[in-house]
């Protein structure tokens, strides 16, 4: 359950709806170079760099069972 992703996520489907249609594209291209800028700024790891960092996490001892995750989760 992400709330505040899915938050933001419906916030912008509301901005975009209340864009007049004639600028929709030109929108479109604004989120894009937004979008390519920041990778270019700080690239997204491809699989192979994900999977060599998930593995250098498995064998230093960072991770947890699975069955563990939601331990502690319920406040009081």
């Amino acid at each position: 359950m992400n709330t505040e992703s899915d938050n933001i996520t419906q916030q912008l489907h509301t901005e975009i709806e209340q864009t007049p249609k004639r600028y929709r594209s030109l929108l479109l291209k604004l989120i894009h170079s937004f979008r390519e800028g920041i990778e270019e700024e700080d690239p997204w790891p491809n699989t192979a760099d994900s999977f060599r960092e998930g593995w250098r996490d498995v064998k230093a001892g960072r991770v947890n069972p699975v069955d563990t995750l939601w331990d502690g989760i319920d406040a009081e």
